[in-house]
């Protein structure tokens, strides 16, 4: 995808590469990305005022959601009229620990709890429509939640469809406990229609660089 950056566990391919790893690939990604946007694609896009608007109210609704409804309860990270960054970032590590493979579940993930975690995501990403935020810092917690929530959401798709265990003791299907070559020497790719946010699952021949 032209003009399209990533890092970390984004650009998948090795399951070593922590946080240093991340790290060195996020410096990179950021260094060749402002070159494509300064020097090979200087002109900036034409876009609308009223798309302009329509984003900018989108991406503040999180501290009018908090203004309006801070007042409902003493507590301000409890309300039953928002959930907090902290709050959706609980729910969230829960789901993908006790249902896509954590420590909690002993690195071990079926379909059947896959198919639970898609179900807890759907809720979560109800929810997240109510996402409130304090103050501007937890207006980026709060979408970096929402991304990561649609990263998650991609994990455990692609974990379902790949039927064999690719990583032993980093995860295990119990339901395909062995590595399955002849099926599965391959990548894994996923599509989102952004307007339906129906998922398409591909294969992805491994290239051989030698």
């Amino acid at each position: 995808v032209k003009g399209l950056f990533a890092a970390g566990d984004a650009s998948g391919a090795s399951s070593h590469k922590f946080s240093s790893g991340s790290h060195a690939e996020g410096r990179i990604a950021g260094k060749v990305a402002v070159r494509y946007i300064v020097n090979e694609n200087p002109p900036m896009p034409s876009v609308d005022d009223a798309t302009i608007e329509k984003l900018k109210a989108e991406t503040l609704k999180p501290l009018e959601v908090f203004a309006e409804h801070k007042d409902f309860t003493s507590q301000v990270d409890v309300n039953p009229n928002y959930i907090v960054p902290k709050m959706f970032m609980f729910r969230l590590q829960k789901i993908m620990d006790e249902y896509a493979g954590g420590v909690g579940a002993q690195f071990t993930t079926s379909q059947k709890l896959c198919e639970r975690g898609l179900e807890l995501l759907g809720m979560l990403k109800e929810d997240a429509q109510h996402l409130g935020a304090e103050d501007l810092h937890e207006l980026m917690r709060a979408w970096e939640n929402v991304h990561r929530m649609y990263q998650a959401e991609a994990h455990v798709r692609t974990i379902l469809f790949r039927e064999e265990t690719r990583w032993p003791g980093y995860y295990f299907r119990a339901d395909f406990p062995k590595l399955d070559n002849d099926n599965w020497l391959c990548f894994v790719n996923c599509v989102m229609d952004p307007e339906t946010e129906e998922w398409e699952m591909l294969k992805r021949d491994i290239l051989p660089m030698s």
